[in-house]
């Protein structure tokens, strides 16, 4: 892949997770820092590492990811989602970076059935949606050069997702039950890395992005089509929510609408290719 941004110095944040190994693949010629390399929760090396690199842009793709986690842990959640961005965003002001940040579905309360703009007021329902949320206000009130993507249900080659989740499960079982009263929009995290280059590469106005592949469904729905396109012989069956009580309170309609930039490939297309690259 040929990259076009060639006179900006790009840094990843969270490199080595899921997103931002993708993102690392889309920016070659970016300085991608893992965990090991900057832990984004000490300030004081954030800001040598910021001062010392000089980036032009900065993309965060380092976070709490455990939706359920966050409810036993929130000073966790809160000091990698929220603190930690603060420290990025006050370290990128400094020095003139942007700052490109990924966010979540789970900042909004899931009662508006049409999904969300991007001007919506969010009201998240649990720890990790406002340990996000938290994130997304520091930065906003620290600086003005910066993308706010928020994202959602988020599967893709490294890390834990639902797609292999359910795969494992339908190969193992002759019946799984998966809850239909959930519904959003699956994204490929490579969709979503290119998006992010997109969005650089045209110098799109700053401000928050939604950003997923087209199209919504319920978690039954993505796990129908998961079985059906590996052709694995397991019934799926449709449940509620309350037969599976969880700590965590989710929203029942965490639909994004993306009402700012060219739609990405549907979510169906995306887990095709997804799962092409591991038949």
């Amino acid at each position: 892949m040929v990259e076009k941004i060639k006179e900006e110095k790009i840094v990843i944040t969270g490199a080595g997770g899921m997103l931002g190994s993708d993102l690392s693949r889309v920016f070659p010629r970016a300085i991608s820092l893992t965990h090991k390399q900057l832990d984004i929760t000490d300030r004081d090396k954030v800001f040598l590492k910021i001062s010392e690199l000089k980036p032009d842009i900065v993309i965060n793709a380092a976070a709490y990811t455990n939706v359920e986690g966050a409810e036993d842990e929130k000073e966790k959640a809160d000091l990698l989602n929220s603190t930690a961005v603060l420290y990025l965003a006050e370290a990128c002001r400094d020095t003139g970076a942007i700052l490109v940040h990924y966010s979540t579905d789970y900042v909004f309360d899931g009662g508006k059935k049409t999904g969300y703009d991007e001007s919506d007021i969010p009201n998240p329902l649990n720890a990790y949606g406002r340990s996000k949320l938290g994130g997304e206000q520091n930065i906003l009130r620290t600086m003005d050069k910066y993308y706010v993507l928020r994202t959602s249900w988020l599967f893709g080659k490294k890390g834990k997702n639902f797609v292999d989740t359910i795969t494992r499960l339908a190969k193992e079982r002759s019946e799984i039950k998966v809850v239909d009263d959930q519904s959003g929009c699956p994204t490929f995290s490579y969709d979503l890395a290119m998006m992010t280059k997109n969005i650089i590469e045209r110098k799109c106005p700053f401000g928050i992005y939604h950003v997923t592949n087209s199209g919504s469904c319920s978690w039954f729905e993505f796990a129908q089509e998961i079985v059906s396109v590996q052709k694995i012989e397991c019934r799926v069956m449709p449940c509620s929510s309350k037969e599976y009580p969880s700590k965590v309170v989710r929203p029942k309609y965490s639909i994004l609408n993306n009402n700012k930039i060219e739609k990405m490939p549907e979510w169906n297309d995306a887990l095709r290719r997804y799962l092409s690259l591991k038949m």
